[in-house]
């Protein structure tokens, strides 16, 4: 085990720490803290009823638990108080906390302070999650022991004591756990950004600040990867204090991963521009999927072989909740986008893919974010819109007041929750046509996250007969 991992073992010895939110970034921590010496206050919002078998689970891994309405208000001598990627950083209790002495960090924070091995770090408004694990799948199929986790859904920190030094950690990052970061990744990847969790931000700056995070606190030997084509992304040029890459679909760039205008993409570096592939070599549609192969490219390039490169291209068929094919039924196709949890998101995945008009269930959590330009580009892509959830009058009004929507065209059905969205889908649906769950909009008015969302369409296509 790394020297900097036993002394963090060392420090948490005899220590209370309050792991704030019991969920999947916190629930491996309990029995991994409390292995070493530490007590574990688990605390949570939410009761023991609604908690349920994970109440009982974090008992039975040794921790003490802190539930319901004074979660937090209900003990003031913990020393290391961790708190949840979701929770917002600027709350009076986390400011009284830091008055008192307490030491306020989370998981991602200090899995960058103890982690012996090279870390390639990811964020942006879409895209990174994809991006993350095409960096994954390189450096594996590329005989790396590669370490994948972060907002990607699952905690590094407990892998700690199997960690080598000659590993890579691959880390989806957030805006949520860059907020408080003080340390950045060894190589940093921004796939582009735009309006975004605007209801737990305080505003647009706050968003892109926190990102910026992700190469701020880097150092002359690190690399950034930053997209040209996206004017916030590029703009962290100025932050940047190690080797500058860029990567773009649009304009041909002196460093970096590039397509031009026949689709070849190629690395550029010392003068020299060595053709990669085709775009048509990507296994997995659309142009933000080009995008996200170009930053990948960029990341690990000299670390991989190119062979490894196409060949992951070549058959890597993506992740789960984007657009995803569910099945074809009486000639209709029927696709799981639910990832799609912003406007933009459904505009450069679902509504880039395809040339003729497409049906597509939207709405859902209000991010508080614009849908002018969406309203717009439905009108041009979309036949049918059939809009759900808290956003859906937002949608239909953009729809409505877009220059290009004429009478009913698209036309817009409102329903109530997912069950009637697909079987408004089905009933609108002739041979030849595809449905889309793309949403616009995050999930939690109906769903606990963007997978159970995606889950329960597809059950519910699948269903269909």
């Amino acid at each position: 085990m790394d020297t900097k991992v036993i002394s963090f073992f060392k420090k948490i010895k005899g220590k209370k720490i309050a792991l704030c939110g019991i969920g999947r970034s916190h629930l491996p921590l309990i029995p991994l803290f409390t292995k070493y010496g530490a007590t574990v206050i688990a605390c949570d919002k939410r009761t023991r009823d609604q908690l349920g078998s994970i109440a009982d689970q974090a008992e039975k891994s040794g921790a003490y638990l802190s539930l319901g309405e004074n979660y937090i208000s209900s003990f003031d001598d913990i020393d290391i108080f961790f708190r949840t990627p979701g929770m917002k950083f600027f709350i009076p209790e986390i400011e009284q906390m830091r008055k008192k002495g307490v030491v306020v960090t989370s998981e991602m924070e200090v899995f960058f302070d103890i982690c012996p091995c090279k870390i390639i770090g990811i964020t942006g408004s879409d895209g990174k999650t994809t991006t993350t694990t095409i960096i994954s799948e390189f450096l594996k199929s590329d005989g790396k022991t590669v370490h994948l986790g972060g907002n990607i859904g699952k905690p590094l920190l407990p892998e700690i004591e199997t960690i080598s030094e000659n590993d890579y950690a691959v880390v989806e990052l957030s805006s949520f756990q860059l907020i408080s970061m003080r340390e950045s990744p060894d190589t940093a990847i921004v796939t582009n950004l735009a309006p975004n969790h605007l209801d737990v931000h305080k505003d647009m700056q706050e968003y892109i600040d926190a990102k910026r995070n992700i190469v701020l606190h880097q150092n002359a030997f690190s690399r950034s990867v930053l997209n040209l084509d996206n004017d916030i992304s590029n703009s962290f040029e100025e932050n940047v204090r190690g080797r500058l890459l860029k990567f773009s679909r649009r304009t041909k760039i002196e460093n970096g991963a590039y397509m031009n205008e026949n689709g070849d993409i190629f690395f550029a570096q010392n003068g020299k521009d060595i053709f990669v592939m085709n775009k048509s070599d990507i296994k997995i549609p659309g142009l933000h999927n080009v995008e996200n192969y170009l930053a990948a490219i960029s990341a690990v390039w000299g670390e991989v072989s190119p062979e490894t490169i196409v060949g992951v291209a070549r058959n890597f068929g993506g992740v789960a909740h984007r657009n995803e094919f569910v099945r074809e039924l009486d000639g209709v196709k029927y696709y799981n986008d639910s990832i799609a949890s912003s406007p933009t998101r459904t505009a450069l995945g679902t509504l880039s893919l395809y040339d003729e008009k497409i049906i597509v269930i939207l709405g859902g959590y209000d991010k508080h974010l614009d849908y002018t330009d969406l309203g717009r580009l439905i009108c041009k892509k979309v036949k049918t819109a059939i809009v759900m959830g808290a956003t859906a009058e937002k949608i239909k009004t953009a729809i409505l007041n877009a220059p290009e929507y004429s009478e009913e065209k698209p036309e817009i059905i409102e329903v109530e929750n997912m069950e009637e969205a697909v079987n408004a889908a089905r009933k609108s649906a002739i041979p030849g046509d595809k449905v889309s769950l793309s949403p616009a909009s995050a999930s939690f008015d109906l769903y606990k996250n963007f997978e159970e969302r995606g889950e329960h369409f597809k059950t519910l296509v699948n269903k269909l007969s």
